[in-house]
């Protein structure tokens, strides 16, 4: 009975895996591979803890297919080279993946199909990561949308997939075959050049992706509307790392959402529910935005951002990077992601703002800094956050700028967020704490820095330039 390769990338799990099921269905033998890629690995300079997190999910995968009889086999090097000399030495029958909506991704799967076409051998693909690929949500005119709401509206009265089973009983390799493989063991992230060690706020892999969506849906969703900006409180699903591999299926996640708003009890409840399902949705408007302009991974989508005068002051941005700016919700947030690789979402929004418009620092090196620090990172998810706070993205909306002291008042108004992260300021008054107004003699006396720049004067000088580049 012939092989068929599943060449796993963002989709680390068997259950709900559209690509995966249809190999199923062509063979019971079903190999799975997955490439460790030397671009990603090492010319993108990715964040520790995200390699550790994938080869965590990776490792799990492996238990799954072994439980079903099957194998995953793991190839280090080009992916036009490896797969090709992988299908060869198993004789394998086709190849099957899941598409990419990234730039690097698609130009590489490219020249995997090339290079299989030339040995002959078929190649199915699919879209999976997505409930719409990209093409299918359009406007009345056919385009693709480059504002939310009508997305969103348009969005959500499409039909959505339902989730498929777990494939089951795979007809595994022989010793011999592997044997005749260049497949290795899975490394460890130390093994690739990658230290992490500080653990995740969500275990890798499909296992604990599904109950943590149990949790979330039977738990805080109903009141996610509201809880999901204080970033103190546990109310987010923390699902993102999950969802960047996909060690969690969409359509699972969406069907999840669809049996809470049915069994609602109140308009307050549902509209958390609701509220969720938009952020679904903000993720699929950046992945087609991202799909259809390619280029919004390297310039600002608005083209009058490209000459923007962003200051250079490298001390400055050293200081946002440690979390030594001077105020307290920033510092907080931006040590709390080096040390765990994750921040609130209220919070990524807040120093990007401060590092944008209180710093004047070009969008981008803070969206770098970020994928060098999320262990879910993701390219369209980080470069359409960043282009938001930055002003110059898709989604137009009125100029935002965010008060350090008034997020900080509004969404830690007791300072347990700040606290946690910046111990120093733990016997600081809340009020003083909060609102940034601290003595410079406190300052000193807790080892905290002054303010690097001053809000009210950085903004008024955020504003002139930005008048300047719309005109």
């Amino acid at each position: 009975m012939s092989v068929v390769l599943f060449w796993h990338r963002r989709d680390l799990r068997l259950s709900d895996n559209v690509g995966l099921t249809a190999a199923r269905q062509r063979s019971p033998r079903v190999v799975g591979v997955f490439c460790l890629d030397p671009h990603l690995l090492q010319k993108t300079q990715p964040a520790p803890a995200r390699v550790a997190y994938m080869l965590g999910c990776l490792r799990q995968l492996q238990d799954s297919y072994r439980q079903q009889g099957g194998q995953l086999l793991i190839l280090r090097g080009e992916p036009s080279e490896t797969l090709p000399e992988l299908a060869s030495a198993l004789n394998a029958h086709s190849l099957f993946f899941n598409l990419d909506i990234e730039p690097y991704g698609r130009q590489r799967d490219e020249k995997v199909q090339e290079a299989f076409k030339q040995k002959g051998i078929p190649v199915e693909t699919f879209w999976d990561q997505l409930l719409h690929a990209p093409g299918d949500v359009v406007s009345m005119a056919g385009q693709f949308y480059t504002v939310y709401t009508p997305f969103w509206k348009n969005w959500r009265q499409k039909q959505k997939a339902a989730p498929l089973p777990r494939p089951e009983n795979f007809q595994g390799l022989t010793a011999e075959e592997i044997a005749r493989t260049e497949s290795i063991d899975l490394p460890s992230a130390k093994d690739l050049g990658f230290v992490w060690d500080n653990g995740f706020m969500l275990s890798p892999g499909e296992t604990s992706a599904l109950e943590r969506l149990e949790e979330f849906c039977t738990g805080s969703i109903e009141a996610y509307g509201e809880e999901r900006n204080f970033p103190a409180n546990d109310g987010t699903s923390r699902l993102s790392a999950a969802m960047k591999f996909g060690a969690i299926g969409v359509r699972t996640v969406w069907d999840a959402t669809l049996k809470i708003a049915d069994n609602c009890r109140s308009d307050e409840a549902l509209q958390g529910v609701t509220t969720w399902q938009q952020e679904l949705a903000w993720r699929e408007f950046y992945q087609h935005g991202l799909y259809f302009l390619p280029r919004l991974a390297h310039e600002p989508y608005r083209k009058e951002f490209l000459d923007f005068p962003w200051s250079d002051n490298e001390e400055h941005f050293q200081a946002w990077c440690e979390g030594k700016t001077g105020y307290p919700i920033v510092d907080a947030a931006m040590r709390g992601m080096n040390e765990t690789g994750w921040m609130h979402n209220r919070c990524r929004m807040i120093v990007a703002s401060f590092l944008c418009k209180d710093l004047i620092i070009n969008w981008q090196r803070g969206e770098e800094y970020f994928m060098k620090k999320l262990y879910d990172g993701d390219l369209s998810a980080n470069n359409g956050g960043w282009q938001w706070s930055a002003s110059c993205g898709m989604d137009p909306k009125p100029l935002r700028i965010f008060n350090p002291a008034t997020q900080a008042q509004k969404f830690d108004a007791d300072g347990e967020y700040i606290r946690r992260w910046l111990p120093e300021l733990g016997s600081i008054d809340t009020e003083f704490l909060i609102s940034g107004k601290i003595s410079n003699l406190e300052r000193y006396r807790c080892g905290y820095v002054e303010p690097i720049v001053d809000h009210n004067a950085q903004q008024r000088e955020f504003k002139r330039l930005y008048g300047l580049q719309k005109q």
